[in-house]
């Protein structure tokens, strides 16, 4: 599979705070990756870095396997900060500017309304839109030019449920047509319902990266109570039961080993002499590890 983007050891300062320390992963032709980290963790400074708008302090970075150049620059569509539009010209009018800009054929700006499911408000002007189609508006400049990458910086932020589900179809309908989309956000949920890969930042530093699905516990996690829970989790420990076992709030949580099952362990409780007052089952969530993670 071609590599879209190729990071090394990327590092940038901003004085004395360290914003991004020596990070690498790379993004394959047609994966959604997704960069996910609370505020402050480096993601925008990344993206901000690899598109050429702020210099690396060391490390390097690659696009489509060569030096970034206006050439590669070109075949990149990129949403860091929200776009000025004029809020007096119409939605069509605006998206003229832009191809004039890019150098993009107009016929772009019906397909890039389209894909925004704005068509049909192209003559209305852009400071008539709510908030949820400005952001739609923002991804339609993005799209004119027809970019083979997408890169957008925290795509539903400030929106509703129902914005962040139109922005969600955009991002699937373009990974569907086979686009490579690097997404940098701070929502659980948007990683894990759009991304095929994901990379978590801690403080300027990646502290887990792969395939949604592998970092998506496949194991049983159990969530126990029972008197003398301290115990008990000392018994489970040595059972070989577990790969992870740990306390949140009032339960014990055990994360299973492949091979076992919550029926086992509730009998092995039992026939342990210890009487579960609670036992709850599910599958560890993006969320749970990226709390555990950036702890």
């Amino acid at each position: 599979m071609d590599t879209v983007l190729k990071i090394n050891n990327l590092s940038k300062n901003y004085g004395n705070l360290r914003a991004v320390s020596d990070i690498s992963f790379e993004v394959k032709k047609g994966e959604v990756y997704g960069l996910l980290g609370p505020n402050g963790s480096g993601k925008t400074t990344t993206l901000a870095v690899v598109l050429g708008i702020l210099n690396a302090n060391g490390g390097s970075y690659q696009w489509f396997d060569e030096p970034f150049t206006k050439l590669a620059r070109r075949r990149i569509g990129s949403l860091i900060e929200t776009p000025n539009f004029y809020p007096y010209l119409t939605l069509w009018e605006n998206l003229q500017i832009v191809a004039k800009i890019k150098d993009a054929p107009e016929n772009d700006i019906n397909y890039a309304l389209g894909v925004a499911n704005l068509l049909k408000r192209k003559h209305t002007k852009f400071g008539q839109l709510s908030l949820g189609m400005k952001q739609r508006m923002s991804i339609a400049s993005v799209l004119v030019g027809n970019p083979e990458v997408l890169v957008l910086d925290e795509p539903t932020n400030g929106l509703d449920p129902e914005g962040f589900a139109e922005v969600r179809n955009i991002i699937q309908s373009q990974a569907k047509e086979g686009k490579t989309i690097i997404i940098a956000s701070h929502i659980l949920d948007e990683v894990e319902k759009v991304c095929s890969h994901v990379a978590i930042l801690k403080s300027g530093e990646i502290v887990a990266n792969g395939k949604v699905g592998e970092l998506l516990s496949s194991e049983e996690t159990v969530f126990i109570q029972a008197e003398k829970l301290n115990e008990l989790e000392e018994i489970i420990i040595r059972s070989g039961f577990a790969n992870k076992i740990y306390m949140k709030e009032d339960d014990l949580v055990v994360v299973l080993k492949p091979d076992f099952k919550s029926a086992e362990l509730s009998k092995f409780c039992f026939e342990k002499g210890f009487s579960l007052s609670k036992i709850v089952v599910k599958k560890q969530s993006l969320e749970d590890q990226f709390l555990q993670l950036v702890k």
